[in-house]
């Protein structure tokens, strides 16, 4: 994860290999090629972004590139380089601090850490120099109906199976995998779900793991496809039986059964992300000006 936590919360990347996978499964049946998401977008080094509309990509914000002066950042779209014009993080977005990461590694309370995730809006949108053309933008998921729907995860980030964990030691970036699950709740920001085992489990149950981060959850197939959430970060519950084991300043094991990973909703931010893509640049829409007050909830979200 690039919110990182060197033990937990995958936020999924650096911010969560390439999908966590079932342990009783041959890891060839969630390999899948490239061209089987070509909407997939990879940020710099690791992470995820999915693209929207011909000039636009989105992300989570934590997983977005971090512009630099005197430096041209680059997402890479259908394996072609494309550079990147402009990154728009939602207002309400804030960055883990240092602190609190310090604070829970050194007690082994991760309850905070926890919270503040809960309430960031880890979403930023990526302005593309040039449109994509060979490329279809998918669309986004619109209604409020996602707890129960069966979804598909993308990714290339750190791979491992349930049993074990995900490979402390594998690469950020590899082959692209996919998996499913089933979204269990959602909330004015996130849905989530849980990494079941056997006999529970789908077919091809997985989860995010680290290096994933900003990647899809998807409903449909081909040009149906719709985008409904992005990996964002993760935990255990107070019940599971990882934490009997763990003490602070142990290495932290992500992906066991039971882990629950958390998306970023799409259908919350729908306004926002609509409102951004159709601004001048440079310009503030009415809603990123209302929004900019102290409000950290994304609007429109029924339930």
């Amino acid at each position: 994860m690039k919110w990182g936590l060197a033990f937990c919360f995958l936020a999924v990347s650096t911010a969560a290999g390439a999908v966590v996978i079932r342990a009783d499964l041959d890891d060839a049946k969630y390999r899948v090629p490239a061209s089987a998401f070509p909407a997939l977008v990879d940020m710099p080094g690791e992470g995820h972004g999915v693209l929207i509309a011909p000039r636009w990509v989105v992300t989570a914000a934590h997983a977005a590139p971090m512009p630099m002066q005197g430096m041209e950042n680059e997402v890479s779209v259908g394996g072609v380089a494309r550079r990147v014009k402009r990154v728009v993080t939602y207002p309400g977005y804030r960055k883990l601090p240092n602190r609190l990461v310090t604070e829970a590694l050194a007690s082994g309370d991760l309850s905070r850490v926890s919270a503040f995730l809960a309430s960031s809006n880890d979403i930023a949108l990526i302005e593309l120099a040039s449109p994509v053309t060979e490329v279809t933008p998918v669309s986004l998921y619109r209604g409020k109906k996602e707890v129960g729907m069966t979804v598909q995860l993308v990714g290339k980030g750190v791979t491992g199976n349930g049993a074990g964990g995900q490979d402390p030691h594998g690469s950020h970036r590899s082959v692209l995998r996919r998996a499913f699950n089933v979204i269990a709740g959602a909330d004015a920001r996130y849905v989530w779900y849980r990494f079941d085992a056997p006999p529970s489990a789908l077919p091809l149950e997985g989860i995010t793991g680290s290096g994933d981060s900003g990647g899809p959850l998807l409903i449909g197939d081909g040009h149906s496809r719709q985008l409904v959430g992005l990996a964002s970060w993760s935990r255990y519950p107070p019940d599971h039986p990882f934490w009997r084991k763990w003490a602070p300043r142990r290495p932290f094991v992500e992906g066991l059964y039971g882990e629950i990973g958390y998306a970023v909703r799409i259908s919350g931010y729908v306004p926002w992300i609509e409102g951004v893509m159709s601004a001048p640049a440079g310009g503030r829409t009415q809603h990123q000006a209302a929004e900019a007050g102290d409000s950290n909830q994304p609007t429109d979200v029924r339930h």
